[in-house]
């Protein structure tokens, strides 16, 4: 594909957002009235501002879920101790309900505008960002266009490129580079991915590792774990986390298989809260007890699932048990983040499906923190094998501590990365009138 028609494509899609833009109210409220928008800051998708930009340096940050959220939150606080302002946008109302709870008053919190030009162009007019750093793998056209018009640095921090993504763009590579060549910098996870960022038209790009790996581990409500712990007593434990479509089912069937051998109780958080209801109905049929979270039920020796349908607690149900398999990897594709349960101590168990943490995946298997199943009936083997087998159990823990202690720095290694961004921003931060008035309203 030529330069040429690489520009008609992108001035294509710049026009299909154009045209379809008096369609964005209605679709937003249809959203909102599911749940998926905040209904009282639907005007921020449409690049309106609800608060007020303050006077001196602002640097834009973007990550488009919670996992991304949580990835650069140590980065975040790391340019706010430089006194530079961080707008933080988001794109899901969970996301959006993360960044109060942990950050509150640090940034400024917005929803992310729309990719389409009006949305785009009113929001970096209002805000006006010194510079943009976005966490992984998202391009917007229409936001790539404008912030390069702007002359607004555009950096790229954790990124990564899925095989599918990666695919996809390379079938397309002169929109690619068209849109890549535009990144100031890219900070890659993986020599893999730096290797595709510069196959698809990117430079300069250097390799940090996982942002993850220098996180926190999510916190947990001291209070509920108590309770949850005295309930469960001595019974054995298993959870299988961040599952889709199709793994409750293989969950329920490990749960019937060992249960006349363990009486274990079984840990079920699915990525989507939002499926509880249908979950929970499959669960019953298969004949067994369920206590919801969401509904605050007790665990009694008769549950066989508890069923972790809320939001912002993997902190909990992670400590309540020692073997975890990891979700979107069995009857799904992709995978999900593994060094959650590494980090809080869980031998990991995942399906062959990882692609998208592959990277994680070796780091945690070299070490022989996390082991792959194939189906089913291997997934219940191990579940059981781990179950009555302290030592080995024990080794997958300690090894899964190991691995997240060798994969720590990729932290520091960005903030290097971004100096010559960042370092000219700390000086004309610290040189503004502490008590200055905000812009804007």
């Amino acid at each position: 594909m030529s330069g040429g028609v690489a520009r008609v494509a992108l001035a294509t899609y710049r026009l299909a957002g154009i045209m379809a833009y008096p369609l964005v109210g209605p679709y937003l409220a249809y959203r909102a009235v599911k749940g998926k928008e905040d209904a009282s800051r639907r005007l921020e998708r449409l690049g309106y501002a609800s608060l007020a930009r303050p006077r001196g340096p602002l640097v834009w940050a973007h990550a488009a879920s919670v996992g991304e959220t949580l990835a650069i939150m140590p980065m975040i606080r790391e340019l706010r101790r430089r006194d530079i302002h961080v707008l933080l946008t988001t794109g899901t109302v969970t996301s959006a309900a993360l960044v109060q709870a942990r950050l509150g008053e640090e940034v400024i919190h917005q929803y992310v505008p729309l990719d389409i030009k009006f949305p785009i162009k009113r929001f970096i007019g209002y805000w006006q960002p010194d510079a943009c750093i976005t966490a992984e793998s998202e391009i917007w056209p229409a936001t790539v266009a404008e912030l390069a018009r702007r002359g607004i640095p555009q950096i790229r921090v954790n990124a990564r490129i899925s095989d599918r993504s990666f695919q996809r763009w390379s079938r397309r590579k002169a929109i690619a580079e068209a849109l890549f060549d535009k990144l100031a910098l890219v900070v890659a996870q993986s020599d893999l991915d730096a290797e595709r960022f510069r196959d698809l038209g990117a430079w300069p790009v250097i390799v940090s590792g996982n942002l993850k790996t220098d996180t926190d581990p999510p916190p947990c409500d001291a209070e509920l774990l108590v309770r949850y712990s005295n309930e469960i007593g001595s019974r054995q434990t298993w959870a299988a986390i961040s599952t889709f479509e199709g793994e409750e089912k293989v969950a329920a069937t490990v749960h019937r298989t060992l249960k006349p051998k363990n009486g274990q109780l079984t840990i079920i958080v699915p990525r989507h809260p939002d499926r509880a209801d249908a979950i929970e109905a499959m669960l019953k049929e298969e004949g067994l007890s369920v206590a919801r979270r969401s509904r605050n039920d007790p665990v009694t020796a008769e549950t066989d699932v508890l069923l972790g349908d809320t939001i912002g607690e993997m902190g909990l149900y992670l400590r309540l048990t020692e073997v975890a398999f990891v979700g979107r990897s069995l009857t799904n594709e992709g995978g999900q983040n593994p060094l959650e349960p590494a980090m809080l101590g869980c031998a990991v168990l995942s399906g062959p499906n990882i692609q998208n943490f592959r990277d994680a995946y070796q780091h945690l298997a070299r070490r022989g923190a996390a082991r792959v199943v194939r189906d089913v009936e291997m997934l219940a083997k191990a579940v059981h094998y781990l179950l009555i087998n302290d030592l080995a159990r024990r080794k997958m823990v300690e090894a899964g501590h190991e691995a997240m202690e060798d994969m720590r720095g990729a932290l520091g290694k960005t903030i290097k990365a971004l100096e010559p961004y960042v370092n000219p921003l700390t000086v004309s931060a610290r040189l503004q009138p502490k008590a200055a008035a905000a812009v804007g309203g």
